[in-house]
């Protein structure tokens, strides 16, 4: 098998590996409030915590590893992850918890920034939409697997069997990409001091817009897709099982989309074909009758799910190498903000309005400013027919 793929391999397991811990908290929440002796929203907190330093820490992990290294950077990562892990699953107070999930989220924020630049280095030019639809395809891998494993382990076993399988796993991730990684003969040591007005600012907000915009409209469905169908007449149990098929099928379309933009060479037009369909999916799925609502769902999640690894391929079209780290870092910051920002937006407005089927209006009119996005970044991007 060549070098990059086994690479690839690694990385995606890291990754999954990074989502299981995001996830450990919610997976195995009834035996944390038991342990801690806290409630729900102090449940909610400590999820929260893992993503919260993001907005920060994507920048500053792309302008440590610019000077410190890549592979020396994710190595401290996932050290961070480990150390984070097992504060958590020592703890035994809310504060150990808050400590132990802020050093894990950290570390877990600048490898997903750090491996995804690291995969544009080993596939740029070469099949990297698909090589990014699988990466990004390990996130709802390793959350499905919290889901189900976790909870079981910590039934059978008690809440720390859970707790030391994670770290387990974690310390697997940490010693393959150790041994594993290297960077290609092609890279280019980038340099110590980072130039921002080098950067191509325009093109990589337009980018990092695009992501975080559809992100954020794809979170429109599993967080309130349930509360949407439930209002128009479901049975909760129903509600949730079509939620979930929106997720599978989407986690499906991943890495077939980025394997059709590889072969196509026209990612741009699985870009749109993806996006329009999140775009006319929302309302579908409001006004169709109850008959067709799961074939909508399982239809436009795999239809939606066609476009995220031609959409993270964006940025290698645009950054110089010896700035893929900082780059990258800015574009998951730009991200952060956005998934950190819209969902609670969205909830808000629900409230206001008293309708949550506002939310799957919100959710097509993000996708909408996704495509004129993408249509900003074909025009501004130095390589316009790189895709």
């Amino acid at each position: 098998m060549p070098m990059r793929w086994i690479i690839l391999i690694v990385l995606f397991f890291a990754r999954t590996v990074m989502a299981l811990q995001f996830q450990s908290v919610a997976a195995l929440s009834p035996f944390v409030m038991d342990s801690l002796a806290i409630t729900l929203a102090d449940i909610g907190v400590l999820i929260g915590l893992y993503m919260g330093p993001g907005i920060i820490v994507a920048v500053v992990g792309g302008a440590v590893a610019t000077w410190f290294g890549d592979k020396r950077t994710v190595i401290t990562s996932l050290i961070l992850m480990v150390l984070g892990g097992l504060i958590v699953a020592g703890a035994t107070t809310l504060g150990w918890a808050v400590a132990g999930r802020v050093m894990s989220g950290v570390g877990g924020v600048v490898i997903n920034v750090l491996m995804t630049k690291l995969v544009i280095d080993w596939f740029a030019g070469r099949n990297v939409a698909t090589a990014l639809a699988i990466f990004i395809s390990s996130w709802p891998v390793g959350i499905a697997l919290g889901l189900l494993v976790l909870a079981p382990l910590a039934t059978s076993g008690g809440l720390s069997l859970a707790w030391n399988v994670l770290t387990g796993l974690t310390v697997l991730a940490l010693v393959l990409f150790a041994w594993v990684y290297r960077p290609p003969q092609s890279a280019v040591r980038a340099a110590v001091s980072i130039k921002m007005t080098a950067l191509p600012w325009a093109p990589l907000i337009c980018a990092a817009l695009i992501w975080g915009l559809y992100n954020t409209a794809f979170a429109m469905v599993f967080g309130f897709g349930t509360l949407v169908l439930v209002e128009r007449g479901f049975a909760f149990a129903a509600a949730s099982s079509a939620t979930s098929l929106y997720i599978i099928a989407g986690t499906i379309g991943i890495p077939i989309g980025g394997w059709l933009a590889d072969r196509s060479g026209n990612g741009k037009l699985v870009v749109y074909a993806s996006l329009w369909a999140g775009t006319v999916l929302f309302p579908v799925v409001l006004y169709i009758p109850d008959t067709y609502v799961v074939a909508a769902l399982v239809i436009g999640g795999f239809m939606v799910g066609l476009a995220p690894g031609p959409v993270v391929a964006l940025p290698s079209r645009i950054l110089p190498v010896s700035a893929r780290a900082f780059g990258t870092g800015v574009f998951y910051s730009i991200y952060y903000v956005q998934m950190m920002i819209a969902p609670a937006l969205a909830g808000a407005i629900a409230d206001r309005t008293g309708d949550v089927s506002v939310t799957f209006v919100i959710g097509s009119i993000m996708m909408l400013l996704a495509i004129l996005s993408h249509v900003c970044f074909n025009r501004l991007a130095s390589a316009p027919n790189a895709d």
